[in-house]
């Protein structure tokens, strides 16, 4: 299953984003708390896997690999076993593939689209989910989340890492500054960030060199404004992306993008900008930074942690703006699958169903779980833990990243595809038409229809 259509958890989603808003937004709220500890003892049993080597492949770097490399070693010390991390590519496919033919797979991947998990599954790489990580699946996890990491009724995968892609995060001091307060509406981010890059910051930092985040932006201002039932046809191609729907969203989105003061370094800038830098330039410089905001999910928590901000005072959040009757609600996720029959494999996607894993990672900040037996208390502050206790609200229904649900060739390779086409509008913003086309035979390529 692809996606999961929920209009009730999207509005509870919404309503805990305007907690956030209202906790976290300005003054003394949302100060970091004290993180939880350890739990007393071992919620998950795991085998003894002494002198067995295993290989694990993700498409993480920086703090966020090493963060997971903290879960993998507690694995390590749990088992006996030895794990090394292997860094994957974009797109994760294709990386696989590589490995697979020459007779090197690594033994656990984590795929950061569901198209991936489809496609790996097509090529028989993976190994369906052991009794025990499914007895960890059907105590913890919610029917939605299990259903994504299942093909064909088969459980494959176990969603470790969800997100919240639906956030804007605000520098806090340039704020103030300014004079200026969170927007709620499109119409109020335009007339915010007219404000901002009038008293001399430019208002946003784009990461337009990674196109996996203009999609973002692009899904979050299509859900708002033209719904989630069309959403979810254009999520699966039954409409064209030279609909009147996307045209719509494309030229709400110039409103922001072709403003070259409001980009942090102008459309050149902001496409020579990767993620990590366009998070750690928005929370230096004091009340002068590159850009009071950048958008993005949850995980923009862990490259703040890169600086000298302090999330929940100098760095605080608001909810995507609403553009039409509803702000949206975009989640996201990176599923765990074996791609060889080891006991070892097994162990690990065991391990990584559990809250013990979970709580591992959730403690350095910038992850979340969809795992509902993870302590709140092992968040590391109010904001996060909002996020984490929205997400597990939702209940088993939530919209997932629309690119992820795309065949890769469309939704996940760098330079091809929406990336590459995105790249082009930010470039260009007045090309609605272009882009349009574009992105439509690029679309019916991937699909093939």
């Amino acid at each position: 299953m692809r996606r999961r259509s929920a209009p009730a958890a999207w509005t509870a989603l919404a309503a805990a984003g305007a907690l956030l808003l209202a906790g976290c937004g300005g003054g003394g709220a949302g100060k970091s708390d004290p993180p939880g500890g350890p739990s007393a003892a071992p919620r998950v049993q795991l085998p003894r896997l002494d002198g067995e080597k295993l290989e694990v492949s993700a498409v993480w770097t920086g703090p966020e690999q090493a963060n997971f490399t903290k879960v993998l070693e507690e694995f390590e010390k749990r088992t006996g076993a030895s794990v090394a991390f292997v860094p994957a590519q974009d797109p994760i496919v294709t990386f696989l593939g590589t490995k697979i033919a020459g007779g090197q797979p690594p033994d656990v991947a984590l795929l950061p689209q569901v198209g991936a998990l489809t496609a790996a599954v097509q090529n028989k790489w993976v190994q369906p989910v052991g009794p025990e990580a499914k007895a960890q699946l059907d105590k913890n996890y919610s029917q939605g989340w299990k259903e994504l990491g299942a093909v064909g009724g088969t459980q494959y995968g176990v969603y470790y890492k969800a997100a919240n892609k639906s956030l804007v995060w605000y520098n806090a001091k340039a704020f103030e500054a300014a004079g200026v307060q969170p927007p709620k509406t499109w119409k109020e981010l335009i007339a915010a960030a007219d404000t901002l890059s009038a008293s001399g910051t430019p208002a946003v930092s784009v990461a337009g060199a990674d196109g996996w985040t203009l999609t973002d932006w692009f899904e979050n201002v299509y859900l708002s404004q033209a719904g989630p039932e069309k959403y979810d046809k254009l999520a699966k191609h039954e409409i064209k992306w030279t609909d009147d729907s996307v045209r719509q969203a494309l030229t709400t989105l110039a409103e922001l993008f072709g403003r070259k003061d409001f980009l942090a370094g102008g459309p050149s800038g902001a496409l020579a900008t990767e993620f990590p830098k366009s998070v750690t330039q928005t929370f230096t410089g004091g009340d002068r930074p590159a850009a009071a905001m950048v958008f993005e999910g949850d995980f923009v928590a862990v490259n703040i942690a890169q600086t000298e901000a302090k999330i929940g005072e100098d760095a605080l959040v608001f909810p995507f703006p609403a553009v039409g009757a509803k702000a949206p609600v975009v989640s996201g996720g990176d599923v765990a699958v074996a791609l060889k029959p080891s006991k070892g494999a097994q162990a690990l996607l065991t391990f990584l169903a559990s809250p013990d894993a979970a709580e591992i990672q959730a403690r350095q900040g910038g992850f979340v779980s969809p795992n509902k037996a993870v302590d709140p208390a092992a968040y590391p502050n109010a904001i996060q833990r909002r996020i984490a206790e929205a997400l597990i609200a939702a209940g088993d229904d939530f919209r997932f990243d629309m690119s992820d649900q795309a065949p890769a060739a469309f939704g996940g390779t760098p330079g091809a595809g929406e990336w590459k086409a995105l790249q082009d509008f930010l470039a260009n913003p007045s090309d609605v038409a272009g882009t349009q086309a574009r992105l439509e035979a690029d679309a019916a390529k991937a699909y093939g229809n």
